[in-house]
């Protein structure tokens, strides 16, 4: 009887480790996250917009534009081609081109992803309950913003820097 006392023991002293364990995990993924999402809050300008087509070559997409991101966890962006202006001018049609958006964010900070909720699109009508879906990296204080298709190969990237 002693003995199964002393296997009860060391079971409930297991079990204290393991959620002792997990609460630690929780506390320092909760820590992480936060010091992720306020490293994003800001508001940004875009300063480049590169496209990478199938054969691995880059293409400067010429746009320029703004991103924001608060403290409530919503995000903003705008981006237009540079050239957009003055193609208007030539022309008296119409001329569009380039992105708006707003919405909630999320953030998978192992995979360094955030994730821009859609809720309002007056340029994409169709990204509205989409999910935009980025994998973020810092380098040399540039927040870089890329697209992956499914395959996992980067399709796009956006380089913001922060305005101070």
């Amino acid at each position: 009887m002693r003995a199964l006392g002393l296997i009860g023991a060391g079971v409930f002293c297991v079990s204290s480790l393991v959620i002792w364990s997990a609460d630690t995990t929780i506390a320092a993924t909760n820590d992480e996250l936060a010091a992720v999402k306020q490293q994003f809050i800001g508001h940004y300008e875009l300063l480049s917009f590169i496209s990478y087509a199938q054969d691995g070559s880059a293409i400067d997409n010429e746009y320029e534009g703004r991103i924001t991101y608060d403290a409530h966890d919503n995000m903003t962006a705008q981006g237009m081609p540079k050239d957009l202006p003055a193609r208007a001018a030539e022309s008296t049609e119409n001329v569009r081109g380039g992105f708006a958006y707003y919405g909630d964010v999320s953030w998978d900070v192992e995979n360094k992803i955030v994730t821009h909720h859609v809720k309002g699109s007056p340029s994409r009508g169709s990204w509205v309950g989409e999910d935009n879906v980025r994998h973020y990296e810092w380098d040399n204080g540039l927040l870089k913003l890329s697209i992956k298709n499914p395959a996992g190969r980067i399709t796009g990237t956006l380089t913001w820097r922060r305005f101070e």
